[in-house]
């Protein structure tokens, strides 16, 4: 124990002097670290960017946190994070070190990857099939799941959750390997998803400090004291491979069948230089698998936070379907078409990203060089976390930030504000690549439930409205904590419109 004790103690005197030495600019501000571990004890390492959120009304938009001699720059400001992570984004492009991403077995994940020719060969694939002009190509796709959506929310209303959840995942999956999802229990997704949450409960930096500074921890046997998380990396570890080959082959199995539907997979394989084809398809399997990551759960969270707020928010809701009502009609469906003439709806979605905040740290960046912001050093080694939950929680910029207002989106004149800045994709070079995408996807669907449902508080057995309470949890994205709601068609038009869609 001695030893150990000696090697943390030498490891966090080490990082310390390479921070101080270099004395021209003192760090941003922060809460005074204990020897040795830093702010570790102070941190809710559960939820972080509340700890983050509260220190940053005592010290500031940027402030200095330490855990185990490592610094953290946290930006909680939005106006500082394109001041630093956009402006200088050469500097900012780069990911810190997180011990636990390869031992959970994501190391190939496109958004933890550091900045070299790896990331960029994946940032070029992705941009090339995510760029905004690409996008509108899976339009007819993303309103034909929207409309199975909603059928199938008139079918099992008290099913909502995993209708919201089969709705991305299906149109992410379709869109990748060309895949049809099963509406319950599909092994490829089953798969995934188990993946999903055993890595995401240990890819913070908070969590993975202590394997950082001492990379011994992670040889320890599972069954040895304070070991456990070794269990859930070995699980990890055996499902990374099949969550990354097992739709990657069955595209490829298909194109040799000739019964490959389009997709992204067979059509980046299609283009392959056959004198690179291991490495270039390494880059398939592992693009596709990450957009996967990225899209599927951030979609359904949103669309779930969507539906709370309609229940908690029913003049929203009201408006909203009037605006449809008045630019669509009541003979159709919206389309994307009808997306620039209804900028309440557009102000809705908005609404819905900022007021859940569903991703509420994004990946850190990392420094790979020194820069001095309003008198403060951002050393070189620095991990920069972008706290985008105390961003949308701004009361400088957004006035009663825990309220479900769209209407701060809307100009006089009745125009969908310009000076808008969604921090829910990240800033910098490191953006999210599949952002045109998602928003398309949870704009139909909105869109869509809006035209044809009218969602509310569920009636309890004794005849009594449920009340629902705003609460939000997760890891990596967010979600609102279980729910009930009463979900019923608008009329019987709306109904047979959806129906026949």
């Amino acid at each position: 124990m001695w030893a150990w004790s000696a090697l943390a103690l030498l490891s966090v005197t080490w990082a310390w002097l390479k921070v101080t030495k270099k004395g021209k600019a003192p760090l941003p501000p922060g809460p005074r670290p204990l020897p040795l571990v830093g702010n570790l004890f102070s941190v809710d390492r559960t939820r972080p960017w509340l700890t983050y959120t509260e220190w940053g009304k005592r010290y500031g938009e940027l402030l200095t946190v330490r855990l185990f001699g490592q610094v953290y720059i946290v930006i909680n400001s939005a106006k500082v994070a394109k001041a630093l992570v956009e402006r200088h984004s050469a500097v900012y492009s780069d990911r810190p070190t997180i011990a636990t991403t390869k031992l959970f077995g994501m190391d190939f994940n496109t958004a933890h990857l550091g900045y070299g020719d790896r990331w960029k060969a994946h940032r070029k694939m992705l941009h090339q099939v995510f760029r905004a002009e690409a996008v509108t190509a899976y339009r007819p796709l993303q309103m034909q799941k929207a409309h199975q959506l909603v059928r199938d929310l008139l079918d099992s209303p008290e099913n909502f959750s995993q209708h919201l959840g089969s709705m991305s995942t299906s149109v992410i999956m379709a869109i990748l390997y060309g895949y049809e999802v099963a509406p319950r229990d599909d092994p490829i997704v089953e798969g995934i998803a188990r993946f999903i949450n055993l890595a995401t409960r240990s890819l913070t930096p908070e969590k993975a400090v202590i394997l950082g500074l001492v990379p011994l921890l992670q040889y320890l046997p599972a069954w040895f004291p304070g070991a456990s998380f070794k269990y859930s990396a070995i699980q990890c570890q055996k499902l990374a491979p099949e969550v990354i080959t097992a739709p990657f082959d069955l595209v490829k199995e298909r194109m040799v069948k000739w019964t490959a539907s389009q997709s992204m997979v067979s059509d980046l394989l299609e283009q392959i230089d056959e004198k690179d084809r291991v490495t270039q398809e390494q880059v398939i399997k592992d693009c596709a698998t990450s957009a996967f990551l990225a899209g599927a759960d951030s979609t359904q969270a949103a669309l779930l936070t969507f539906m709370m707020a309609m229940v908690l928010y029913p003049e929203v809701q009201t408006r909203a379907q009037a605006e449809i009502d008045a630019v669509v009609g009541k003979d159709r469906l919206p389309d994307f078409s009808d997306r620039p003439l209804l900028p309440y709806v557009d102000a809705v979605l908005r609404e819905t990203q900022r007021w859940g905040a569903l991703v509420p740290l994004a990946v850190p960046h990392a420094a790979i060089s020194d820069v001095v912001y309003e008198g403060y050093l951002i050393p070189k080694g620095a991990a920069v976390i972008t706290n985008l939950w105390a961003m949308a929680k701004d009361t400088d910029v957004y006035c009663d930030p825990s309220e479900f207002k769209p209407e701060r989106y809307i100009t006089g004149d009745g125009r969908l504000s310009e000076t808008f800045t969604d921090v829910s994709w990240g800033f910098g070079r490191r953006v999210c690549p599949g952002r045109y995408l998602a928003d398309a996807s949870m704009w139909i669907s909105i869109a869509s439930m809006l035209a044809t449902l009218k969602i509310g508080k569920a009636i309890g057995q004794a005849g009594y409205e449920i009340d629902v309470t705003p609460e939000f949890s997760g890891g990596v994205a967010l979600y609102p904590h279980p729910f009930v709601c009463r979900i019923e068609s608008r009329s019987q038009e709306s109904e047979k419109l959806a129906r026949t869609s």
